[in-house]
């Protein structure tokens, strides 16, 4: 049997340590993955005049699934972000955000388990139709929801509760103002989840949702949602189990996925062997999910369980004195 071919890109800052060491972590669980690595962001900017070459949409395009670290797009100067572009490239219309809780963590809660499903091509970061006027007085851009893109993300986050065993999906919306657009959004997850009777559907306002995330946020299980609220929530919902380096993302579409740290770049520690790894491993462990790999997702997961649980060898933003490379070790030996 061919080996399974991953394209990985490295990315900026921490990127390459953390990325180095979550192949470490795949290969010592015994994945047998073959890797192609390729340029994006600030690296390949320097090395080929662009953010995100040719070369690496061929690469992303031909192996159907990558792993990626995080990218830096310069801010002010013109460029389109990276992973928005990715995105429309691939038509990677479904991003996937889990939190979990890791006893040992400096989290406010420890019992988090949810899924944030946000919409990835349509609404607020389409793009369309932004205009700022020439005397810099006023700036318009459009939302734009589609049936189809609806349907598909709300069936998407469904059928992702029904293969997971969750037992509730929560549609999320602002209908009561942005009647046109939440408006359909809203009516569309109210069809498809007639659809599924085995699982509760449910629907709330965002700014109430944001609230009881924070009162109570053992109600929640799958949160489906457009563009700009997901974007939000599952940021939030990562402040829950104690920030960005434990909340990894999955960018689905019908032929590619992409698995990335969602984290910045953090430029100012970068090369220090001080950064937590712990995002990019759990997008490591997605990928192996998506790739009906349970048996080494779970062994990665468990090993990852008992470093930050133990507090052995942990980073400093787990409470612990150590790098990325002692980190690292802890996770190895464990598996």
């Amino acid at each position: 049997m061919a080996k399974q071919t991953i394209t990985v890109i490295p990315g900026d800052g921490i990127g390459p340590d953390i990325i180095d060491s979550t192949l470490k972590v795949l290969d010592k669980a015994g994945c047998d993955f073959e890797y192609e690595f390729a340029d994006a962001g600030l690296v390949a900017l320097e090395k080929h005049g662009e953010l995100v070459p040719q070369e690496t949409l061929d690469l992303i395009q031909k192996n159907k699934i990558t792993l990626k670290g995080p990218l830096t797009t310069p801010v002010g100067e013109g460029f389109t972000s990276i992973n928005v572009t990715l995105r429309k490239q691939f038509q990677l219309y479904a991003n996937v955000r889990p939190v979990l809780s890791f006893k040992g963590t400096k989290a406010r809660y420890e019992d988090i388990d949810i899924i944030t499903i946000r919409e990835n091509t349509e609404g607020m970061y389409s793009g369309l139709g932004q205009v700022v006027t020439e005397d810099g007085s006023r700036a318009e851009a459009m939302s734009q929801i589609t049936r189809e893109g609806a349907e598909r993300i709300v069936e998407f986050a469904y059928e992702l509760a029904r293969k997971e065993g969750r037992k509730k999906v929560t549609a999320v919306h602002k209908a009561n103002i942005l009647k046109s657009t939440s408006g359909l959004f809203l009516k569309v997850a109210r069809e498809v989840g007639e659809r599924y009777p085995d699982i509760e559907s449910a629907e709330m306002i965002v700014d109430n949702t944001c609230m009881q995330l924070v009162m109570n946020p053992g109600q929640f299980d799958v949160i489906v949602t457009t563009n700009l609220f997901g974007d939000i929530l599952s940021d939030l919902c990562a402040g829950l189990v104690g920030g960005l380096g434990m909340a990894p993302g999955a960018n689905i579409g019908k032929d590619c996925a992409i698995f990335e740290a969602v984290h910045g770049s953090a430029p100012d520690i970068a090369g220090k062997n001080l950064a937590n790894p712990t995002s990019v491993i759990l997008a490591a462990i997605q990928m192996l999910e998506h790739l009906g790999m349970a048996d080494k997702a779970e062994k990665i997961r468990a090993a990852l369980t008992d470093v930050i649980e133990s507090g052995d060898r942990t980073t400093r933003d787990l409470g612990g004195e150590h790098g990325t490379t002692d980190f690292t070790d802890a996770l190895l030996e464990r598996l």
